[in-house]
């Protein structure tokens, strides 16, 4: 256990070991900087200026009297640790900590996490994200939607949201050799939609690979591995997993799922409407009691 938890103290530890150094306002910054590490990776300095009820320059500043050459650094060294060795039970038992060890301490553990992520899918900079990845995914021949464990069932769920709304889809879910089979769908013309997280897995180098071959558009969603495939990407939508160092959560991606869902179907109306027109009749071929049920809109 000692093991586990050794990269994350190294981090904390830097700070704490001079905080009582520094003047209030950076106490708080630092402060911020231990307690909202995920926000620290997904927010400008202004963001996190306004977060930590500072300026810009004190978040700077601050970076600096940590012993940190920038705010980039000290990022840097930050997704180090968290993409190191800490482990499942670790983060559950973090997570567990904070919940005050009931129900409904755990259900309002959880809400609260998840206000807080809805709070950054309100910023204009992921309205802007998000827009920019609808006119790829709707403009696309086909699409991938890539994710692997717990990412692998969304990506499920998307590819089979996107194709009842008339958008032919695949899901690349398959992990180890078995995504190859997958892999050849890829082709020009395409878009990949990845949920992925650091570390820098295999099969996340490979359809990267494959979609710079196939001069395919990729839109990551994660919220740690932009900074380290940022050039093989053509939008990075960065959407926090609830509390850094903690149980991960996908809340917040599902949201986002579930919003490209309507969003695509505003784009393509016709063929959202046509296809579950189809969808209805062939759940009537099946059972009759479906035939009483349409999609077409009221005139």
């Amino acid at each position: 256990m000692t093991t586990d938890t050794q990269p994350q103290a190294t981090f904390d530890a830097q700070i704490l070991a001079v905080l009582e150094d520094l003047a209030p306002a950076e106490q708080r910054v630092a402060r911020f900087f231990v307690d909202q590490k995920q926000m620290v990776l997904l927010s400008s300095a202004a963001q996190i200026a306004q977060l930590a009820g500072a300026s810009d320059a004190t978040v700077v500043r601050t970076a600096r009297a940590l012993g940190f050459e920038s705010l980039s650094a000290l990022r840097a060294a930050m997704l180090s640790e968290l993409t190191g060795t800490t482990s499942p039970g670790n983060r559950l038992e973090r997570t567990l900590a904070e919940t005050g060890g009931d129900a409904a301490g755990a259900l309002h553990h959880v809400i609260g996490i998840h206000e807080s992520v809805l709070d950054v899918l309100r910023r204009p900079e992921i309205a802007a994200s998000f827009e920019r990845a609808i006119d790829i995914l709707a403009g696309a021949a086909r699409r991938h939607v890539f994710g692997i464990g717990p990412s692998g069932a969304m990506a499920d769920y998307s590819s089979l949201q996107f194709n009842r709304i008339g958008l032919p889809t695949s899901s690349l879910s398959a992990s180890g050799v078995a995504l190859a089979d997958r892999l050849l769908w890829l082709g020009k013309g395409d878009a990949v939609l990845m949920m992925a997280y650091a570390p820098l897995y295999r099969e996340v180098e490979v359809v990267l690979d494959q979609a710079a071959r196939h001069d395919v558009p990729v839109i990551l969603i994660s919220d740690n591995l932009g900074p380290l495939v940022a050039d093989k990407v053509a939008e990075i939508i960065p959407i926090p997993r609830g509390k850094a160092d903690h149980l991960a959560m996908h809340g917040g991606t599902m949201v986002l799922i579930e919003a490209m869902i309507v969003g695509l179907a505003g784009r393509c109306q016709e063929a959202a409407f046509d296809s579950l027109d189809q969808l209805s009749v062939l759940r009537g071929s099946i059972d009759k009691a479906w035939k009483k049920r349409g999609t077409k809109k009221k005139k």
